[in-house]
């Protein structure tokens, strides 16, 4: 055994980070930090064994709380399973600690991005960029929601592009058990992107999630915040404001006590799509690929609906004439990923019992890379191919394909607040590289 420690002890080496201390892997070199917030810290580092630069979060002590552990959990089951193109993967995950007792720490290795969605906003885009980036995203959704993750958390932090143009989703989203509500005590936590019935506490179906993708779209357009509520009851005036009180057979549909609420704010008739979204806040028209304003018009008139029985949904959006220009079936059909834990988000455990299984997660990759198996690592093709992790007992893992994976979100929790629920420290994804313009579509 003693061999054994002290072989460990080589393997691992400590660097200052801004102020915090990374205890990783020899093969990570040269780490920068790049962001940060409660959930983790981040840098950038080179992989001397894939020979490319990769993004390290630490998560201190993730289980010092119910809040973080069920999130960490959550993440690490989902990032093992979830293998598209369009979402985040991981390529590594250890502890420098030595035994159960000592754990302490766990740093996840992913691909580096160069830049979070924050930053794109502000570019001048045309439409091919624009119409090609939604629809990365609704593949990466839909490919979510074919697992059963519904995420209604999307926001331009937690999604992350390089300078060719490819977008992929950083994060998970909310737990179902994390379910707020426009009563809720407000917390410093992005809400503008999230749609009329996860503010309302209402129940909600898979095209929660288009709500977000039209405010995304809304903002790459008017290069401002389309909602920009300081909590959910300023949230839900700024969206009936521009889009008017919805129908009574919505209301309905509300609990008692906000539907009292909602009845009793003023009634507003609301703008057209067209006064909302004029044409001089888009690109010129496309003669290459035939995208217009107008459809770009009339596919946020579809995904920017309260009433969300009246909204589009992930298919009937990737059919649209703006989006299916790019389609592909390999892409938007890509077999779903097998998550056998279906109560995942229900899980509740007491901070020890966490920590047991978010030490077997580690420890489950740790066995894994010993045999050999690397993730990302290139293949013949030369596409990095994610091979499985190995099986475990309460999911199974996603078959390999060919895939590249991504950097990650640095949003922080407030342990108060529900499992899950984000707030604000959109630090930039990658200072040390500028995005520069992005280069054309396919």
């Amino acid at each position: 055994f003693a061999m054994n420690k002290n072989k460990r002890e080589r393997e691992f080496y400590s660097v200052d980070v801004g102020d915090s201390t990374f205890t990783v892997l020899k093969r990570y070199q040269n780490l920068r930090p790049i962001g940060s917030g409660a959930q983790g810290i981040v840098c950038s580092a080179f992989d001397q064994i894939l020979e490319r630069n990769v993004a390290i979060k630490k998560l201190s002590r993730p289980f010092q709380n119910q809040t973080h552990a069920k999130r960490a959990f959550r993440e690490l089951v989902l990032m093992k399973c979830v293998n598209h193109k369009n979402i985040i993967g991981l390529l590594n995950v250890f502890t420098p600690q030595k035994s159960f007792e000592e754990f302490q720490d766990v740093y996840l290795v992913m691909e580096l991005m160069d830049a979070n969605l924050c930053q794109v906003i502000q570019m001048e885009l045309d439409h091919e960029r624009l119409s090609y980036l939604l629809y990365q995203m609704l593949c990466g959704i839909k490919h979510l929601h074919a697992a059963g993750i519904i995420h209604r958390d999307l926001k331009p932090s937690n999604i992350v592009v390089k300078s060719d143009c490819t977008l992929k989703i950083l994060d998970f989203g909310l737990a179902r058990t994390a379910a707020t509500g426009l009563l809720m005590t407000p917390y410093v936590v992005t809400r503008y992107y999230r749609a009329p019935e996860v503010i309302l506490g209402m129940p909600y179906q898979a095209n929660v999630d288009i709500w977000s993708v039209g405010c995304i779209l809304a903002e790459m357009v008017r290069h401002k915040i389309l909602f920009p509520g300081r909590d959910y009851i300023d949230q839900w005036n700024k969206v009936i404001e521009q889009l008017g009180t919805p129908s009574q057979d919505f209301l309905m549909k509300l609990n008692q006590s906000v539907r009292t609420y909602v009845e009793n704010r003023p009634r507003y008739a609301g703008y057209s799509f067209e006064k909302l979204f004029p044409d001089v806040l888009f690109p010129a028209d496309s003669d290459h690929s035939k995208l217009k304003a107008s459809q770009a018009r009339d596919l946020l008139s579809k995904m920017l609906v309260i009433d969300a029985s009246k909204r589009i949904s992930v298919d009937e959006a990737l059919q649209h004439p703006y989006i299916n220009v790019w389609f592909d079936p390999a892409e938007v059909e890509a077999p779903p990923p097998k998550i056998l834990d279906k109560q995942l988000d229900e899980r509740e455990h007491t901070v020890e019992e966490w920590k047991v299984l978010i030490y077997k997660e580690v420890s489950e990759w740790e066995e894994w890379t010993k045999n050999g198996v690397i993730r990302g690592q290139p293949s013949p093709l030369g596409a990095a191919v994610i091979d499985s992790p190995p099986q475990a007992t309460s999911y199974s893992s996603a078959s390999s394909s060919a895939n590249d994976v991504s950097s990650m979100s640095t949003e922080t929790t407030d342990p108060s607040s529900d499992p899950a629920v984000t707030s604000e420290t959109d630090s930039s994804l990658d200072g040390h590289t500028s995005l520069g313009a992005l280069a054309c579509c396919r």
